[in-house]
C-alpha cells in the first residue's frame, strides 16, 4: 500500500492509499475536475507526491431576458 498524495502547485487536494501508483501522463478525475499527472516524487517507501494540473473550469455567460423585467 502507498500513501499518495495529490498536488496542484502547493495546494493538497486529495490523499490516498492505493495499491498501484499513477504513471506520469495518465488522466485522472480528482473532486469531479479532470487532471493530468505532471510528476511524481517519492519521499520514502511508501510515501508519493503526485503533482497534477487541473483543466481550467469554463465559465458561461448567461443572458438576461430584459423584457420579463418590471417597467415603473
Amino acid at each position: 500500500m502507498y500513501a499518495v498524495h495529490y498536488f496542484e502547485g502547493k495546494t493538497n487536494l486529495l490523499s490516498q492509499l492505493l495499491n498501484n501508483v499513477p504513471a506520469v501522463g495518465d488522466k485522472l478525475k480528482i473532486k469531479g475536475r479532470k487532471a493530468t499527472v505532471i510528476g511524481i516524487t517519492t519521499f520514502e517507501e511508501n510515501k508519493i507526491h503526485v503533482l497534477v494540473e487541473l483543466e481550467a473550469i469554463k465559465k458561461s455567460k448567461v443572458i438576461v431576458d430584459q423584457s420579463k423585467k418590471k417597467r415603473r
